[in-house]
C-alpha cells in the first residue's frame, strides 16, 4: 500500500466510498465524479502505480480487474458499456494507482 493513495485508503476500509463489488483481490466503487449513468472504478487491492513498470504479480492484479469488469457491469444491469483505463497524467488519470472505468447507461460517444 501506497500511504498517501486514495485508492489503497478506500481499499483497506480507511475512507467511505460507494463500494459496489469486493472480491479481496479488486474492488468498484461509484465515481464521484460520473460522466456516465454508470460509472463506476475497478481497482486493483495491489499498488500499480504504472502497467509498464510493475511487477508479473501486479499485471495480474490489473488482468483481474478486466477478467471481473463484465460480471461487475452486469450486476449493475449494464448490458452495452465501455471499459476505460487512462496511465498517466496527460492521459486524464487523476490518481496514480492503476485502475479501469466502466461507463454505460445510456448511448456513449465517440471518444476523441
Amino acid at each position: 500500500m501506497a500511504e498517501s493513495c486514495i485508492f489503497c485508503k478506500i481499499g483497506n476500509g480507511d475512507l467511505p466510498s460507494d463500494k459496489v463489488f469486493d472480491d479481496g483481490e479488486a474492488f468498484a466503487i461509484r465515481d464521484i465524479h460520473p460522466k456516465a449513468p454508470t460509472h463506476v472504478l475497478v481497482v486493483p487491492h495491489t499498488h500499480i502505480e504504472a502497467l509498464a513498470e510493475g511487477s508479473a504479480a501486479q499485471r495480474d492484479a490489473a488482468a483481474h480487474c478486466l477478467a471481473v469488469a463484465p460480471r461487475i457491469a452486469k450486476d449493475l444491469g449494464v448490458t452495452s458499456y465501455r471499459l476505460v483505463v487512462n496511465q498517466g497524467p496527460d492521459s486524464g488519470q487523476e490518481v496514480p494507482h492503476f485502475h479501469l472505468h466502466i461507463l454505460g447507461g445510456r448511448r456513449l460517444g465517440a471518444m476523441g
